[in-house]
């Protein structure tokens, strides 16, 4: 695959009376690892979300490959359709099933045979490298054990873009260190475009290499992450660089 992916346009998102994203417009390369920073509120979970095809935006398109998925309170092109594995920030997985049933979870919508369905999810877990913990519930298994649970339920659809919604939020360093080393690994072996929310600088770094910086719903700059450290405009990349 080649050129941009994935494209906002003028993209709005409204809740109520209060605005997440106001007039958003930027490009994410195909192979090219994007991070979406900001603080608290900026609306960077929200666009993953239109990113994903989850929620619709209240004005604006977004396109992929060139075709418009998402328009005015409209989405053309369902999240199954869109080649997309997301890790959520609460990881969201359900503590009555066991590891392995979260990752088919996962699979529900793929309409695979049974034992297709197994296969994927058990060659996943052994790719997170937690296959042993196959049949323990979240509840029995450490943070970033569940972190992989909740990446391996995601790789199990074989998705080309994977988006992570502040995964690594509540690890300690070593931990957060080690599964940011094995996603980009990861990422490299089967060719998977990473998307990565995060409000620190430094983790996404390791990470990517093109980054948006947003504040109260727009974009405040974008381009190759490292190039705006060395002279950013946003607030939080100047208060950043001052440490």
């Amino acid at each position: 695959m080649q050129g941009a992916q994935f494209e906002f346009r003028h993209v709005c998102k409204n809740y109520e009376s209060q605005t997440a994203l106001n007039d958003v417009c930027f490009r994410m390369m195909c192979g090219e690892h994007l991070a979406i920073i900001g603080p608290s509120g900026c609306g960077k979970s929200t666009t993953l979300r239109l990113l994903a095809g989850l929620e619709a935006p209240s004005a604006g398109e977004i396109l992929m490959d060139g075709n418009v998925v998402s328009e005015a309170n409209r989405i053309l092109k369902p999240p199954h359709l869109r080649g997309i594995g997301m890790v959520f920030q609460d990881l969201a997985l359900w503590p009555n099933l066991t590891v392995i049933d979260n990752v088919l979870l996962g699979l529900s919508g793929e309409r695979l045979p049974k034992y297709e369905a197994r296969k994927r999810a058990t060659q996943a877990l052994s790719l997170c490298g937690i296959q042993a913990l196959a049949f323990r519930k979240p509840g029995t298994i450490s943070g970033g054990e569940q972190q992989r649970v909740a990446l391996a339920r995601a790789l199990a659809m074989r998705p080309n873009f994977l988006l992570l919604d502040e995964p690594f939020s509540g690890l300690d360093l070593v931990t957060k260190t080690k599964l940011l080393r094995e996603i980009s690994g990861l990422a490299a072996d089967r060719k998977l475009t990473i998307i990565l929310v995060s409000h620190d600088p430094v983790e996404a770094t390791v990470m990517c290499r093109s980054a948006i910086v947003l504040a109260e719903g727009r974009v405040e700059e974008s381009g190759v992450l490292t190039e705006l450290l060395k002279a950013p405009r946003s607030e939080m990349l100047k208060v950043f660089c001052e440490y």
